[in-house]
């Protein structure tokens, strides 16, 4: 391996240890939103969905995801010779390259991920057993296609044929605001309405913990460095400016967020706070490597006033989101993927021009059409995985066990020992 494969591996080892640690993150931030007596099973929710979006994706989802395009027509990718990716153990990397193994386990956090944010829709009603089944499914009709169309792309000499977003249609999604987090907040819409809304909805309570929440949201903006960094492959001007603007979007996010809520609720919360910053990221993540830093400050308020205006949503719309994945992920990620249309500036590494920078209306068309793509896409497969579900195992716990509480019934834990501390 030569000294710019070594450098660059470096970097990629650096991005996946700091991106799996958005899967602590993503827990505590779910656990710490819900109430008591579903903490636990809230973050049992994030780690099964997770392990079990792992497995398959070593089994063949690594191969649907990231191998040569069937027929080459950028739909699905083939499996065949990637089984549990064997074939990538001491495989030989050209020079300056990553190996595939990391670029494997890297994009599989991103797997297990998407489908952890999906959780946020679930909380108090739907049974684990379900859950996990549920993630197995959706993992594998839903996430694997849209990422090989966003993330997979055409081999440098051609012998390997990519996904058709990235590759036909040239739309920019630098890190997945269309096939993570627009995919999973998608899902999240879906399978709340196929749940239905918790018995006291929206009369819900408040979180169980938020403390943990906010610590949760900052492992998450660290883990964000990863995420969107990472996804430029190694060391690069990609890396330097996506890491840039992932930070300054998320303040932005969280101003956004705050004066809004400030204006409207006259207060502004720490709840509030971090789910800008989260909101910012989100909306950032598509357009990392494709705006200026002046750019993504407008992306990230924007996103951050995006979401807290999503929320009202579901009490008009009848949906019970129960933390959200839909206001936070959905939403902002459709926002930034339409943003690069506007904001795409051409001395970014991407090199793309949006309009407000002497572009035509093409590079926005093209935006738009992958949003519908896989919004359309995401919608109608998850309602038939949820459908099937809900017919044959069923989707939703029995009413005395909502009541009582998923840790105690399901998992036989409490988060508190509360008579410990009445003592």
């Amino acid at each position: 391996m030569d000294i710019t494969s070594q450098v660059n591996t470096g970097w990629m080892l650096t991005a996946t240890v700091a991106v799996t640690l958005m899967l602590p993150g993503l827990a505590l931030y779910y656990g710490g939103l819900s109430r008591t007596k579903n903490i636990l099973n809230t973050m049992m929710i994030v780690f099964g969905g997770f392990a079990v979006t792992a497995v398959l994706w070593v089994l063949y989802g690594y191969g649907l995801t990231l191998g040569n395009s069937v027929g080459g027509a950028g739909i699905i990718g083939d499996p065949t010779g990637l089984f549990g990716i064997q074939s990538l153990l001491g495989a030989e990397t050209p020079e300056g390259t990553v190996p595939a193994i990391l670029i494997a386990v890297f994009q599989l956090i991103f797997a297990g991920l998407t489908v952890g944010i999906i959780g946020g829709a679930v909380e108090g009603r739907m049974k684990f057993s379900t859950w996990l089944i549920f993630s197995g499914l959706w993992a594998t009709l839903v996430y694997f296609p849209v990422a090989h169309w966003v993330f997979a792309f055409d081999s440098a000499d051609g012998s390997t044929v990519g996904g058709w977003i990235a590759n036909q249609l040239h739309a920019i999604d630098f890190a997945g605001g269309t096939a993570v987090h627009m995919n999973a907040g998608v899902a999240a819409l879906v399978l709340a309405f196929f749940l239905g809304k918790r018995r006291d909805f929206p009369h819900v309570g408040r979180p169980g913990n938020l403390p943990i929440a906010i610590v949760g949201g900052g492992l998450l903006l660290v883990g964000w460095y990863g995420f969107n960094g990472g996804s430029s492959g190694g060391i690069n001007d990609s890396a330097g400016v996506a890491v840039t603007n992932t930070l300054i979007a998320a303040c932005a996010g969280l101003l956004g967020w705050l004066i809004v809520e400030r204006i409207v609720r006259k207060a502004a919360t720490s709840l509030g706070a971090i789910s800008g910053v989260l909101g910012g990221l989100v909306g950032i993540t598509p357009a990392a490597n494709s705006v200026s830093p002046v750019g993504a400050i407008i992306i990230g308020l924007l996103a951050g006033v995006v979401a807290f205006a999503a929320l009202s949503l579901k009490e008009r719309l009848g949906y019970d989101d129960a933390l959200d994945a839909v206001a936070i992920h959905m939403f902002p990620g459709i926002f930034g993927t339409l943003a690069i249309g506007f904001l795409a500036d051409p001395a970014s590494p991407a090199g793309a021009t949006g309009i407000f920078f002497g572009g035509d209306w093409a590079l926005l068309g093209t935006q738009a059409i992958a949003i519908i793509a896989v919004f359309v896409y995401t919608f109608i497969v998850t309602a038939l995985i949820s459908w099937v579900l809900k017919v044959t195992v069923g989707l939703r716990v029995a009413d005395g066990t909502e009541v009582t509480g998923l840790d105690t019934t399901l998992h036989a834990e409490t988060a508190y020992d509360l008579d410990d501390v009445r003592s």
